[in-house]
């Protein structure tokens, strides 16, 4: 196998704000590394039919995301005979570094890498390959959640939850109408400087400049990143109180922050425990924005695979997906499941389920060769905001 790169801070800790979001508002017990959901029923409505024996290992080991799964669903799987041990992760280099360094027999059988670093992962021999004989219910899938740019005929994952980013600001603050990234920018150099977050990903940070500017977000040109390495640093930073992906959750109920740059289903959490819901907006702003993918992968040298192949599709199932939106707050991107969140009084959805019109003129973030002078880009904006 080949050996895995020196990964140092690519986009470092990306999905931070995925991790804790129900847990915050909540107060939900986030599953320990050794903590195991373990089997109180041999039954359940669910069979995994599609493998050939109908039969499958008694464990099966998750590398995920902490709190990243309704526990009701996990239950409910277990009552096939299977139990799921989950161990978590905080970054997808962690998940990288855990798998590189095992070389295949780190124990794991399903694993959560974000979708864009997947070529990096099956490049380095981290993934299998899926045979989609054994996922059924890879039809549920909407198209449009399908065949992304960073994996090709969902050769190595399937869509988990998926979210894109925007921002929320008040409007007692900002009292004009805003649609794009480059109001946001201005907003943040005016009316609410000094009261403005952003997220701690270097990505998300400078492709905010790169959008307001007709610039390809995964631009790699030199000149691109020196002009906004000037503007994030020299005219940005000054008025920013706050570089934390997790800052609108409690941003918005607190009232800490004027305009927050945000992960949508995090804005909603934190618009439903708000009193003052009426207050806010959120935007999917112009001309675009990441759409970020976590996905269900099955690691190389998976030992339970049978177990693997079964509970991915398990959770692919409309039912058991939508218990995953309502509990997590992202899209699982199965069809149908928007129906039922307007069938059964899901609140706000709107922040869960952007417009066609809005998916399709989104970007997946690309992991390529100017990700680490992105990182020195947002370092150098947190050394001038802090000064």
């Amino acid at each position: 196998m080949p050996t895995v790169p020196a990964v140092r801070a690519l986009v470092p800790r990306a999905s931070v704000a995925r991790i804790s979001r129900r847990a915050v508002l909540s107060g939900f017990v986030v599953l320990t590394a050794t903590g195991a959901l373990t089997a109180c029923s041999s039954s359940t409505g669910f069979a995994p039919s599609v493998l050939p024996d109908g039969k499958v290992e008694n464990h099966l080991n998750v590398y995920s995301w902490g709190d990243y799964s309704d526990p009701d669903n996990i239950a409910k799987f277990q009552k096939t005979g299977t139990t799921v041990q989950l161990d978590s992760f905080g970054s997808n280099e962690e998940l990288i570094a855990k798998l590189g360094a095992t070389r295949g027999t780190s124990g794991y059988d399903v694993v959560v890498p974000t979708g864009n670093y997947i070529p990096m992962m099956s490049a380095n021999g981290l993934l299998q390959e899926l045979d989609h004989s054994f996922l059924k219910n890879f039809e549920n899938i909407d198209p449009l959640y399908r065949d992304q740019s960073w994996d090709r005929g969902n050769k190595y994952s399937v869509c988990k939850n998926w979210g894109t980013t925007g921002y929320a600001y008040d409007t007692r603050v900002i009292t004009r109408p805003m649609t794009s990234w480059a109001d946001f920018l201005d907003a943040a150099q005016n009316e609410a400087s000094k009261n403005v977050a952003v997220l701690e990903d270097p990505w998300e940070v400078t492709s905010m400049y790169f959008a307001a500017n007709g610039i390809d977000p995964n631009t790699t040109k030199k000149a691109d990143l020196d002009a906004a390495e000037d503007f994030l640093v020299n005219s940005l930073a000054p008025h920013i109180k706050a570089f934390n992906s997790t800052a609108v959750t409690s941003g918005i109920p607190e009232e800490t922050f004027a305009l927050m740059q945000a992960f949508n289903g995090d804005v909603r959490q934190g618009l439903l425990v708000t009193d003052t819901p009426e207050a806010w907006k959120f935007v999917y702003p112009t001309p675009t924005a990441n759409i970020w993918m976590d996905t269900w992968a099955i690691a190389t040298g998976a030992q339970n695979m049978d177990a693997a192949y079964a509970f991915i599709d398990f959770m692919l199932e409309p039912e058991v997906s939508f218990r995953e939106v309502d509990y997590i707050g992202y899209n699982t991107g199965v069809t149908g499941v928007e129906k039922m969140a307007a069938e059964r009084e899901f609140e706000l959805p709107e922040l869960v389920f952007p417009p066609a019109e809005v998916v399709e003129r989104l970007t997946p973030a690309v992991v390529n060769e100017a990700a680490e002078r992105l990182v020195a880009i947002v370092n150098r904006m947190m050394a001038k905001a802090g000064s």
